[in-house]
């Protein structure tokens, strides 16, 4: 009885995700809701059958997705059906929601560049490369058609535009890791309370306000702020593309920790949970104000400012 249920719901599983795959290929409006869910029937089942029969059911998202679409379709199955199973196994092993997410982040993150490396070798085209060259194939004739409108000189709106585009080929891996923990935390906050609806026991986050950082992200921060300035890289090479990431990557860290104090500061004084929401909307409008927030984070992981608030307040 026990194999045919889960015979029985490994096929409902498929045909759920079949109907998502199809809704995701071939319904371009409901294409962005279908793809926050892909991952859902891979979730639901990993979470309640052993590991092996969770990679069955991933064999079998991969021959549907061939048979509904393309080859082009199998990167997803494999994304979005690895990703699934590894919050599966997290949950069905009662692992801490920290490591749930850690471990889905990650291989959302390598799949990502694997199926980047793979369509290079494949097809041997960047598409990175690809799609700068059209964005400055794009930008030349609208700046050509400012300069005609007497919107300043082509050349110099390309310099600027050519730095920003520096800046953001150089930030690339930095945007990559940033966006892949970005999406799984997104696809979490919108599947999990499904999960818990099939009565799965799902583990729940700590409140935002108790975040801590390890106290080593401060001196790593730091040693990445003494390099640039002693060792002092020439732009374009590996090593400064390796310490711009890494030093991105620590500040937002820092800002990360920043906000966690705004909110445990607002819950000590007992203020309307609005007020840091409202704090963390405006430094993203008023970009100078998360410098504000990188200091608390600092002066919170290095000075013990939780420590010293709750002294004070005793």
């Amino acid at each position: 009885m026990g194999k045919s249920k889960m015979l029985t719901e490994g096929a409902l599983m498929l045909a759920v995700f079949a109907i998502l795959l199809f809704i995701y290929n071939y319904i371009p409006l409901l294409s962005i809701v279908s793809v926050l869910f892909l991952l859902l029937p891979f979730i639901l089942y990993s979470a309640k059958y052993p590991f092996k029969h969770a990679l069955v059911l991933l064999i079998g998202s991969i021959l549907i997705s061939v048979l509904l679409g393309s080859l082009f379709l199998i990167p997803v199955a494999l994304i979005y059906g690895t990703t699934g199973i590894a919050i599966g196994y997290c949950i069905r092993t009662k692992k801490s929601k920290f490591v749930l997410y850690m471990s889905a982040s990650i291989l959302f993150l390598l799949n990502a560049i694997l199926q980047y490396i793979a369509f290079i070798v494949l097809f041997n085209k960047n598409i990175l490369k690809v799609l700068i060259s059209t964005f400055q194939d794009s930008f030349q004739q609208s700046a050509k058609i400012l300069e005609g409108l007497g919107q300043g000189s082509s050349e110099q709106l390309m310099e600027q535009y050519n730095a920003f585009l520096d800046t953001i080929t150089t930030l690339l891996p930095s945007l990559l890791v940033i966006s892949s923990f970005v999406v799984v935390w997104i696809l979490l906050a919108i599947n999990l309370p499904i999960v818990k609806r099939f009565k799965i026991d799902v583990p729940k986050w700590n409140a935002f306000r108790e975040l801590k950082l390890p106290k080593s992200i401060l001196w790593y921060y730091l040693i990445t702020i003494i390099l640039a300035i002693i060792w002092r890289p020439e732009q374009g090479t590996y090593g400064n593309m390796a310490l711009v990431n890494l030093n991105f990557i620590l500040q937002m860290l820092m800002v990360l920790q920043g906000y966690s104090f705004v909110f445990f500061f607002s819950h000590e004084k007992r203020w309307t949970k609005a007020i840091p929401i409202l704090i963390v909307i405006f430094t993203f409008f008023l970009f100078p104000l998360q410098y504000i927030i990188r200091i608390l984070g600092i002066m919170d992981l290095g000075f013990g400012l939780r420590q010293f608030l709750n002294r004070k307040s005793s």
